[in-house]
């Protein structure tokens, strides 16, 4: 091989081929793009995935690591051989290589990176779809409950006013009127003069009684149906208390299922929150490796995305 340098673990093939490469006959020697695309294939080629509709075969990492350091090592030779055009061809194409796969290199980490906070920003998106989904449900399921409840008590309620209105017409006294001795007493003048047969003059007693009789009457029906009115609107605000009582508790129960989400949101946006703090710290770490190791650093980013909302929240109930 040129300058007397075997390649380990390479074959004579691959040697030469390296040879070709380096030109040291004078003739132009490809573009870096060309040997890293296939026009030119370096000694060792993997077969990447479809990038774009591009199915080139590109060298991997440690192929491209292992060539530039065989590139190294064929300059040294040279330049100790004073063989300085194939060192210079040698330091020209070792250059072009490095920059090659430096530029590759930050490209693939950019797209990786962007990848990675698309990843963490499409879960959080769909964390907070499901939590809204969940506790939008929660709300329709405890507001139909709590209609529910209104409705049942409301119904019952007005059964309860029409049988205690019922019975209170029953038994509300005084249930007949009590006449007074004046009308009492016209009765027994109009019967005494009736049995006289001394018609006429019972005629104007009773009509007088009738007038009295039906005054009294009004008046026994105004007194009873202000009792049974008194009674009914006590009852009524026992009854609006009771409604009130359960209404309040519906408002706390809502009250405290918004508190619930509220908190349970909280606590998600911090995790995020953390979650893409730490990733952006990981990814800062592995740029600045990059600019001191532009050809040996790792470029993989380990990140805990957030997890699922679904399932987690408290149940409120109104009882």
């Amino acid at each position: 091989s040129s300058c007397g340098l075997e390649p380990p673990l390479q074959t004579r093939r691959e040697s030469r081929q390296l040879k070709l490469w380096l030109d040291p006959k004078g003739l132009k020697p490809p573009h870096p793009h060309q040997i890293l695309q296939g026009h030119h294939r370096p000694p060792f080629t993997v077969k990447m995935p479809d990038l774009g509709g591009f199915g080139e075969q590109l060298p991997d990492e440690h192929a491209v690591a292992d060539f530039l350091e065989l590139l190294e090592k064929h300059r040294i030779d040279c330049e100790k051989q004073g063989k300085y055009e194939e060192a210079e061809l040698a330091r020209a194409r070792l250059e072009q290589v490095r920059q090659h796969e430096e530029n590759r290199r930050r490209d693939e980490l950019r797209s990786q990176q962007l990848q990675e906070r698309l990843g963490v920003e499409e879960a959080h998106h769909q964390e907070l779809r499901d939590f809204n989904e969940q506790w939008d449900r929660k709300a329709a399921e405890f507001e139909a409950h709590a209609a529910n409840l209104q409705n049942t008590l409301a119904e019952r309620h007005k059964q309860e006013h029409q049988i205690q209105l019922d019975k209170m017409r029953r038994e509300v006294e005084p249930r007949t009127p009590r006449w007074s001795k004046d009308l009492l007493n016209l009765r027994k003048i109009q019967e005494t003069l009736a049995k006289m047969k001394k018609y006429a003059e019972a005629e104007k007693t009773k009509v007088q009684a009738d007038q009295v009789e039906s005054k009294e009457h009004a008046m026994w029906r105004a007194k009873r149906e202000a009792r049974i009115a008194s009674l009914e609107e006590q009852f009524l605000h026992k009854q609006q208390l009771e409604m009130g009582g359960l209404m309040k508790r519906i408002q706390s129960g809502r009250e405290e299922q918004k508190k619930a989400r509220k908190e349970e949101l909280e606590r998600l946006l911090q995790r995020y929150h953390n979650v893409k703090t730490q990733m952006e710290s990981q990814q800062r770490i592995i740029q600045q490796r990059l600019e001191r190791y532009p050809i040996t650093a790792p470029t993989a980013t380990s990140v805990s995305r957030p997890s699922s909302a679904t399932g987690a929240g408290r149940t409120v109930s109104v009882r």
